[in-house]
């Protein structure tokens, strides 16, 4: 069933039963971040968290497929209205860093999609159409939803919703895309004092390939970020080094720029393996990710249900970086705003971060996003005008890229 865009006044009056159902769930939201976040576990190693999102959910009658897309800790749990429609998922994230923990609050992330959906479920005498709670594991190491998606994971869905916490209430969320790439040198060993001219210095070569890039960054659009190290030197001071390898990571607002960047960090590469004598390989040491498409309909209508609420939204745009929700914006249409869970000017990934994940900002934050998200599921849900306004723009937004 569908509501026409006349009947607005009771799409309002559901999107108010979304809210305060989903208000219902405030501790238990609360409770299970918690839990999250005095249990962290690294990416690909969330067996425990999976366990405990599952084992709710499965006591709120979804349907659980596990181990899917190829990740055994991935999920996707499923809940059917009587009547049909469309499919709305929300993404569950769960990894946490290596050494300092949910300083990125996926424990919020996890616990709020998962309540969420829940909260939906139990209005389903007035909803149609299909939720579906997506449990995705290693945002912080590896394109894991890209990966599920090529392997089917996220086959049917319509549209996909989540917040992300941070230090400002943001729809403006700038993510780079990113592409990994590693050099391997290979020159020929010498002694480094009887018989340097002998040698080919393939750490020589990597040296010229850094000094390349940094000036390469002058001619470089504002938005592009280069960074790398090298991983391999050579063995011993007095041996001209045989095998030298870096890795860098370059970044950009736009998939179809950073495609032009990256083929002259290849250059640059190259130019060093012709000036040393040194033979160059190139990979991929990690999957490519892209930058995040806005859908100006989902957008507006979530700004719209954020500011019921007497929230304020910042203006300006927020960089947050690389994240692989990217990679799937490029498939089906997405929201990925931001809530605030911390205070202004507390940096992502930092124990100043990590040491707001139990208060009450985290919480209010997490509530109120919950409660956007539910209203703007509904609409999309309800109002079949509105899903096809979202569907033409994305379809504009990915034509443009091949323009």
């Amino acid at each position: 069933m569908t509501i026409s865009k006349d009947d607005i006044t009771e799409i309002k009056l559901l999107k108010e039963k979304a809210a305060d159902e989903t208000d219902k769930f405030r501790e238990r939201s609360i409770e299970m971040a918690n839990y999250i976040f005095d249990n962290p576990e690294l990416s690909n190693k969330e067996f425990k968290t999976k366990d405990y999102l599952i084992a709710e959910l499965k006591r709120n009658d979804f349907q659980i497929q596990e181990c899917i897309g190829g990740f055994d800790t991935a999920f996707r749990a499923k809940f059917s209205f009587e009547k049909p429609g469309p499919t709305v998922a929300f993404i569950a994230e769960y990894d946490a860093l290596p050494n300092i923990g949910h300083a990125c609050h996926h424990h919020i992330i996890a616990s709020a999609s998962v309540n969420v959906a829940i909260a939906m479920s139990k209005l389903g005498r007035y909803l149609c159409g299909k939720i579906i709670c997506m449990g995705t594991p290693a945002e912080e190491c590896m394109d894991a939803k890209g990966m599920m998606r090529k392997n089917g994971a996220f086959e049917g869905i319509d549209v996909i919703l989540m917040f992300h916490g941070g230090s400002r209430n943001n729809t403006k969320i700038v993510v780079l895309a990113v592409d990994g790439l590693e050099f391997n040198y290979k020159g020929r060993a010498a002694h480094a004092a009887a018989s340097p001219h002998e040698g080919i210095n393939a750490l020589d070569a990597v040296i010229l390939l850094f000094t390349s890039v940094n000036a390469l960054r002058q001619q470089l659009r504002e938005d592009v970020r280069i960074h790398g190290n090298v991983i391999k030197g050579g063995d011993a001071v007095n041996i001209i080094p045989e095998s030298a390898s870096a890795r860098f990571q370059i970044r950009s607002q736009q998939r179809k720029y950073l495609n032009e960047v990256v083929e002259k960090v290849k250059n640059c590469a190259r130019g060093a393996a012709l000036q040393t004598g040194a033979e160059l390989t190139i990979s991929v040491f990690e999957d490519p990710g892209n930058d995040l498409l806005k859908n100006n309909f989902l957008i507006k209508e979530y700004e719209e249900n954020f500011g019921s609420f007497g929230e304020k939204i910042d203006d300006e745009p927020f960089l947050l970086g690389s994240t692989d929700i990217g990679n799937l914006s490029y498939y089906i249409p997405v929201i990925h705003p931001m809530v605030k869970t911390a205070e202004e000017g507390c940096a992502l990934h930092t124990v100043e971060f990590l040491n707001y994940g139990k208060t009450e900002t985290a919480y209010h934050g997490m509530m109120v996003g919950m409660k956007s998200i539910a209203m703007t599921a509904v609409r999309i849900l309800m109002d079949g005008q509105f899903l096809k306004n979202v569907k033409e723009d994305f379809i504009e937004n990915t034509k443009r890229l091949s323009q």
